[in-house]
């Protein structure tokens, strides 16, 4: 896959008048700026979450998004998404199954979303962590086809490249090849659209790895177990929240990808032929 051939996305970015100076000489010229704009996410016409995040991959969005926070356990609990586009923003309206609603008014979470932050709103401690099924040993993987894959993730950030403000999240094979990619503001945002993508698609998720070009924070991991992804690489550092997660589910845990350069946090057998055991 090329960077060629994938098309600049509508809506995630758009050009702006721009001043400043470059080699000691002053312009005044119009440049691509990342888009950045609230977006709602209503659940059987009761509002839950309020997202800052780029208008980009909507669907992809929403499923991610109600998956990894495990208001839906299964893709065929969501019977269908409207986008409503308003001055104010955009509102994601999910009809659910009455469990995933059941569930979700159990656990009820008042989120104000921004791009560094995905636990804004969380009513109480209780909320913060939930138990996740340890995820099976599955096939070994290599250390090159995760430096392959993070290199094939840095190519393919057509949004990164024009602006130079967003974040990024693929999946990739055994092998490294990255099938997909998808971009936003927030980190977690990214890696939700992945998670839809990755709902949506015929690919068997426990086969690959998700790397990311952030930190591995809390979050980051815990939306991977959910979908069933044994390995997470990082471009930056783990937290030390991260990795006892990922210890106690069996996600292999790599950061500071760069190169043939990496750290593995947790369950390095997965990365040397042997499975991991949570």
């Amino acid at each position: 896959m090329n960077l060629a051939d994938i098309p600049l996305r509508p809506g995630g970015a758009e050009l702006l008048p721009v001043r400043g100076v470059r080699a000691r000489q002053a312009f005044d010229n119009r440049d691509w700026v990342a888009v950045e704009i609230p977006v709602a996410l209503e659940f059987n016409g009761i509002a839950h979450a309020v997202m800052l995040a780029t208008p980009t991959d909507l669907a992809d969005f929403a499923l991610g998004f109600a998956l990894s926070e495990g208001i839906l356990l299964a893709r065929g609990e969501l019977y269908g998404i409207e986008e409503e586009y308003g001055p104010e923003g955009i509102t994601l309206k999910l009809e659910v199954a009455s469990a995933a609603f059941a569930r979700l008014r159990e656990r009820r979470r008042s989120m104000a979303g921004r791009t560094g932050c995905g636990l804004c709103g969380t009513e109480s401690l209780a909320h913060v962590a939930r138990t996740l099924p340890a995820l099976p040993p599955g096939s070994s993987l290599s250390k090159s086809a995760v430096a392959r894959g993070m290199r094939e993730l840095a190519s393919l950030q057509v949004l990164q490249k024009v602006t130079g403000a967003v974040h990024a999240a693929a999946w990739c094979t055994a092998e490294g090849e990255a099938l997909l990619v998808r971009e936003d503001i927030g980190r977690h945002n990214a890696l939700d659209k992945l998670v839809g993508a990755l709902a949506k698609s015929t690919l068997a998720a426990s086969t690959g790895f998700i790397a990311v070009t952030s930190r591995a924070s809390f979050e980051m991991v815990q939306k991977t177990v959910a979908a069933g992804v044994p390995l997470l690489a990082a471009v930056s550092a783990s937290t030390s929240m991260a990795t006892a997660v990922a210890q106690e589910t069996g996600l292999t845990l790599a950061g500071f990808v760069r190169g043939d350069d990496l750290v593995i946090y947790t369950h390095p057998g997965r990365l040397n032929g042997q499975p991991a055991t949570a």
